[in-house]
């Protein structure tokens, strides 16, 4: 199936209505029926402002950029888009094409993976 994969980028900190942005954003895509997002933490970027965050052992942590990512299809993720842009947040995002789909036979709930 033919969908998009879209992606924001937040800084790990960065919090909206009292949460972790990245958590809101799973949450809000959650209630609207999405059916899944990852965060991915970075160990090292820059943004617009050109300064790099890099995570090290002495460093206190929150400076990292977080990608918050969604594979949908288009209509999902423009209901996502516009369901975001009624909030007072900015939010930088790519959107590109994909494949979606999935390989193999589910396993039974709770049964043991083989590995094949």
């Amino acid at each position: 199936m033919q969908g998009v994969y879209l992606k924001f980028f937040v800084q790990e900190s960065n919090k909206h209505h009292g949460i972790l942005t990245y958590e809101w954003l799973l949450e809000q895509a959650k209630a609207i029926g999405i059916h899944g997002g990852t965060a991915f933490r970075a160990i090292a970027g820059y943004g617009r402002h050109g300064q790099l965050h890099e995570d090290h052992f002495f460093e206190l942590a929150g400076d990292l950029p977080v990608e918050v990512g969604f594979a949908l299809t288009e209509a999902d993720a423009q209901r996502l888009l516009d369901q975001l842009s009624t909030e007072k947040l900015t939010l930088f995002y790519i959107k590109a094409p994909v494949e979606i789909g999935e390989v193999g036979s589910p396993a039974e709930p709770g049964a043991p993976q083989e590995a094949k």
